[in-house]
């Protein structure tokens, strides 16, 4: 079962919607991570270093949580291949949506955008249905 964690949640989305007004405030852009990532693998993008910077602090920020003590309760009881095929799940519903979770729901949001709105609001009904299925529909 997922443990209720109300002031961890809090923090991290505080911490979460800082980055995001951080970025459009010093650079004008949108805090989607998959525009970022997308952005990298380009090669000779002009807007490469910035992401990269912004790729690399979301990487190293839990991992240096973790060595100072930091707890997190995520545990993945499933197999690389099906993190895998979420993943590409995952970059598939990104390219229909025109954006992810973190570029609609945070920043789009924020901006009153109906597109994110909708988007929003399509990823959170999907990720109730899907959560029931599994835990009331596969036992998990």
């Amino acid at each position: 079962m997922t443990e209720f964690t109300p002031l961890a949640s809090l923090a991290g989305g505080i911490l979460i919607g800082l980055a995001a007004v951080i970025l459009m405030a010093l650079n004008g852009r949108i805090a989607g991570m998959t525009a970022m990532l997308g952005g990298v693998l380009q090669p000779q993008h002009p807007d490469s270093p910035w992401r990269i910077a912004f790729l690399a602090g979301a990487i190293a920020a839990p991992m240096i949580a973790t060595r100072m003590g930091a707890e997190f309760g995520f545990a993945a009881p499933t197999t690389g291949a099906m993190l895998a095929v979420g993943g590409l799940l995952v970059g598939i519903g990104v390219t229909y949506a025109s954006g992810c979770t973190s570029g609609h729901g945070v920043c789009g949001m924020a901006r009153l955008s109906p597109r994110s709105i909708v988007a929003t609001a399509t990823f959170m009904v999907t990720t109730f249905a899907t959560v029931t299925v599994i835990r009331h529909g596969f036992g998990g």
